[in-house]
């Protein structure tokens, strides 16, 4: 049995996907590892110290391993002038709807990379996933010194084997019925998530971890007959009670149905599949990210607290329609056996 699996001893064979920005919270992660999964937490948008707050509100609520989550660095030139004064005009008539002020690009669009993996090293937690590309063999050999797990992100193969090469511990093959951001890097594959796994299998050694569209346990049984040693789930659990998605999320979701999502750049400046709403319809030139997501953060906030969902980032996957209410354990019971 590959060294990851014995090391995190799950009794079910599903990984909560790591859910940043607002679904995902210390509750759900604990909950799905008190069930026997692998709970996670996406901390990309936080700074070290809510890092380490976060990583002690997991630990307090369970004894059972879990994952964090980080987005690896990336250089990213700020976006000129002319870029700036588009994409805030783009955004203005939203802002102008909620009674906010005219959108401003804040000088610091993200948090120091070196700082949180400080923050992830304090916390220990049993596994760092991360997205968006690789992380440097200093980052990886301080992890391992630690006792940390690492699951790289890939959309196709030629990223997975980049990873296998790092030597990182599993790989998470994201398919493109995923929701949420998509994590590559190299090109911004779209692959079936069965068929890249069945891919995979055939040359990449570490474990594979398939994730995207993967809402009922016969998905999930097929990714693992497959070839992958785990299933990821993301979409499945925003309606859980324990996740801190909106009221204005869930009533979204609850009404979605299939083909109510399109991949955007509206919100983050990455493309991400989410729910289509005014946002993804009305914004043509976002700035890369990071800059457009810190553009849009206030906008975002001001959304959910007005209840208004057609200026929220509403990430979902394809499967969406088939999501459900009840507990983290109780959807979990639904994906295994």
């Amino acid at each position: 049995m590959p060294v990851i699996l014995q090391r995190l001893n799950l009794r079910v064979p599903i990984v909560l996907a790591p859910m940043a920005g607002g679904p995902g919270t210390p509750e759900l992660a604990a909950a799905v590892s008190q069930a026997g999964g692998l709970g996670s937490l996406g901390v990309a948008y936080l700074t070290p110290a809510q890092i380490r707050e976060t990583g002690a509100a997991v630990r307090r609520l369970t004894p059972g391993p879990f994952a964090l989550n980080l987005f690896a660095p990336q250089p990213a030139a700020r976006p000129t002038q002319l870029e700036v004064a588009r994409a805030t005009a783009e955004l203005a008539p939203f802002h102008a709807r909620l009674g906010l002020a005219p959108p401003v690009l804040t000088a610091q669009a993200e948090q120091d990379f070196e700082s949180q993996l400080e923050a992830v090293l304090d916390v220990c937690p049993a596994v760092l996933s991360f997205t968006f590309g690789r992380l440097d063999a200093r980052h990886l050999e301080a992890l391992r010194a630690r006792g940390v797990l690492t699951m790289g992100t890939a959309t196709g193969l030629d990223e997975a084997r980049q990873l296998e090469a790092d030597g990182v511990d599993a790989v998470v093959l994201q398919g493109g019925a995923a929701g949420g951001h998509r994590g590559g890097w190299l090109t911004d594959e779209r692959a079936d998530t069965l068929a890249l796994v069945q891919a995979a299998a055939q040359g990449v050694r570490v474990p594979l971890i398939a994730a995207g569209g993967l809402m009922t346990r016969e998905d999930v049984r097929a990714v693992l007959d497959a070839g992958a040693r785990l299933a990821q789930c993301g979409t499945a659990f925003l309606r859980a009670a324990e996740a801190g998605t909106s009221a204005p999320y869930r009533s979204a979701l609850a009404a979605a149905r299939p083909g109510d999502t399109v991949l955007t750049r509206a919100f983050s400046g990455r493309t991400a599949r989410g729910l289509r709403n005014a946002v993804t319809e009305g914004v043509a030139h976002p700035l890369p990210y990071p800059f457009q997501n810190a553009l849009t953060r206030q906008l975002r906030a001001a959304g959910a607290e007005a209840g208004r969902a057609d200026v929220l980032s509403l990430w979902a996957g394809e499967g969406v329609g088939q999501g459900r209410e009840g507990s983290a354990a109780q959807i979990l019971a639904g994906l295994w056996p």
